[in-house]
């Protein structure tokens, strides 16, 4: 067959550990053969963030700007152990972040649905997004233990010496405080990122906060939601038919239990790092996960959820066999190839990502998978494979789809 070309790149950003060796097979099974894949490679494994000091970090946050689509493999953020490992220069930040503050985006986390694995949830039948504002809250807070008595004040000081004031708490004993921030202008990007991933998915949207205690803090995050809302983008909710919801974050937590799913739910900080964790659990496994991290300008990076999978990375390297599940690293290519055939006007592109899709999916449902899905799946006749052979079963049913 003639493969499909690529007018425009895509920012490729390749990993770390077991992850970079199944982006190979990928590439090398999936993609390669039938398209002529067209990327700006930049290599984000630690050894190389260390050699340029993380400048390559910064670099390819940069041509996502410039091509709008990246896709990116699972990274380390180093901790004291990987220091010693990698025999790192200092302990650099997570990759996501740098990328994820440079894009001033927001990650959206969603499920992989197949048959065989069911979600905890009996009501859940289509896939629940995560939108996770990922700036600021106790992600950036301030802490300070308390000894004895005393007063403690929140103050602001602006830049003519005026001062506000407002009592935290008259401490009787020791204790502890929190200070936390946020800005309007990051709301603002996290608003339009959920309301434009909301047009592309054809998806209600609900966000939710606890203004009712939070009369400012949270208050402010409902009221620039409706704002914008309200201003920019009502009526095309109301030409797809969609709806935009704001709740309580009790009320919604209830509410999601008892949907059918087919939803986006945008959390502040804190609630989306939990709440993705519930969702992918509740949905059967991590590794089933996609994410995708969007901009207010409208810049794309496709990643799979989980991490690096360290502990298969030790056994390859020993020569004994793994069994990876490869699905998630595949949708973050086929999302990245899609979006990159949407503003392209590339139908075949979009059509291949798809029919990859269909057959990562359909070999599952056939009873092909690797050890994670097998020891949850619910199936009669299932066949658990190798990291490699997995990939190579995709590849045969991606053929016949063909």
């Amino acid at each position: 067959m003639t493969k499909i070309k690529m007018s425009t790149p895509l920012v490729e950003m390749d990993g770390d550990e077991m992850t970079r060796i199944v982006w190979g097979m990928i590439k090398d099974e999936l993609l390669n053969p039938f398209i002529e894949l067209n990327t700006v490679y930049y290599d984000l494994g630690l050894e190389y963030r260390n050699k340029t000091n993380d400048q390559v970090t910064v670099d390819s946050a940069e041509a996502i700007k410039k091509y709008k689509v990246g896709v990116k493999c699972a990274t380390i953020t180093p901790n004291a152990a990987r220091m010693e490992e990698y025999n790192l220069k200092e302990m650099w930040k997570s990759p996501n972040g740098t990328i994820r503050a440079i894009l001033d985006g927001t990650v959206f986390r969603a499920p992989i649905i197949v048959k065989p694995i069911k979600p905890y949830v009996r009501t859940w039948k289509k896939p629940i997004t995560i939108a996770r504002h990922a700036y600021g809250d106790i992600y950036k807070g301030v802490e300070m233990k308390i000894e004895g008595k005393g007063k403690c004040e929140l103050v602001f000081t602006s830049e003519n010496g005026e001062e506000k004031r407002e009592l935290i708490h008259n401490y009787s004993g020791d204790g502890v405080v929190l200070g936390m921030h946020n800005l309007n202008k990051s709301i603002e990007s996290f608003a339009i990122s959920c309301f434009k991933f909301a047009l592309d998915t054809k998806q209600d949207l609900w966000f939710a906060t606890k203004d009712t205690i939070s009369k400012k803090y949270d208050h402010t995050f409902k009221d620039i939601f409706q704002e914008i809302f309200d201003t920019e983008y009502k009526a095309k909710f109301e030409e797809l038919g969609i709806k935009y919801v704001y709740t309580l974050i009790d009320t919604v937590v209830a509410n999601v239990i008892k949907s059918e799913g087919g939803i986006i739910w945008a959390c502040k900080n804190y609630d989306g790092d939990v709440m993705s964790d519930l969702i992918a659990t509740a949905f059967g496994s991590l590794p089933m996960m996609t994410s995708i991290l969007v901009s207010p300008e409208g810049n794309y990076e496709y990643e799979a959820a989980h991490g690096t999978v360290q502990d298969n990375y030790y056994k390859h390297l020993k020569g004994e066999e793994t069994s990876t599940n490869s699905i998630a690293t595949i949708f973050a290519w086929t999302g990245a190839l899609r979006k990159r055939g949407e503003l392209d006007g590339n139908s075949e592109l979009m059509s291949f990502a798809d029919k990859l899709e269909e057959a990562s999916i359909e070999t599952i449902e056939d009873g092909i998978m690797t050890k994670d899905l097998a020891l949850i799946a619910e199936h009669e006749n299932v066949q658990t494979v190798n990291t490699f052979d997995f990939i190579k079963a995709i590849r045969k049913t991606l053929e016949e789809i063909l």
